[in-house]
């Protein structure tokens, strides 16, 4: 669904003014078809979340339907592991360690999921800041996976992403979902987690697995809450 100015601004809880500002600086993705613009649901979400805005439940919602995700946050990280000590002084290298590591199904083609990851990147880095990127593909259906799955690596070296707050990467959060409803479900409560000092604690210090789900599935307790603190009308 293209989204308007006036739906975005609802979504991120701003004015319509704060949100023409924003397109005039270049920084909010949107596209101007026929004298007005555009915004597409995952661009919008992954915008937001580099830029620490809260965004509300609704944006998963794009057939009036209530959201929905086949699995947790969790269980996409049990599905896609976390994996220690990943090497690489470039970002083509580590991406394509990590895709090697991905528990994925065989006739998924590892080749591809790389490049499709590498040309995200080429469009704008993943890395939302403090450290952390989540790289996922632009277009999920291409994989036909069947299960949204995401995969922790810890980085052996820090690395620099192009991450808008300019630091260097240490950890990738990378995302395969086979729709965009999972994508967004997901990206939306990972970023929800990632605020829960307590979690980004275990990230930071790169804890054993069962501190990192343990923390993981605390935060998840809270998400029968409206996700992401709204932002202050501007």
């Amino acid at each position: 669904m293209q989204l308007t100015v006036r739906e975005v601004a609802a979504l991120l809880n701003v004015s319509e003014k704060t949100v023409y500002r924003w397109i005039k600086k270049g920084g909010i993705p949107a596209y101007r078809l026929n004298d007005q613009y555009r915004f597409h649901r995952a661009e919008l979400l992954e915008w937001a979340t580099a830029n620490k805005i809260g965004v509300s439940v609704a944006i998963f919602d794009e057939n009036g339907d209530s959201p929905a995700c086949p699995v947790t946050l969790s269980e996409a990280l049990q599905n896609g592991g976390i994996i220690y000590r990943v090497a690489g002084d470039d970002k083509t290298t580590v991406l394509q360690l990590a895709v090697e590591a991905m528990r994925l199904p065989e006739e998924v083609d590892r080749e591809q999921l790389l490049r499709v990851l590498l040309a995200r990147e080429a469009l704008a880095s993943t890395g939302i800041g403090d450290g952390i990127a989540v790289p996922h593909v632009r277009n999920p259906i291409v994989l036909h996976v069947p299960h949204p799955t995401i995969t922790l690596c810890f980085l052996e070296r820090p690395l620099d992403f192009g991450a808008l707050d300019g630091q260097p990467v240490h950890c990738l959060f990378t995302m395969v979902s086979p729709t965009v409803r999972a994508h967004l479900h997901l990206l939306s409560r990972l970023a929800f987690a990632l605020r829960d000092p307590g979690f980004k604690a275990v990230i930071t210090r790169q804890a054993l697995r069962d501190d990192v789900f343990a923390e993981l599935r605390r935060v998840e307790s809270g998400f029968v809450q409206p996700l992401g603190a709204p932002a202050p009308v501007v």
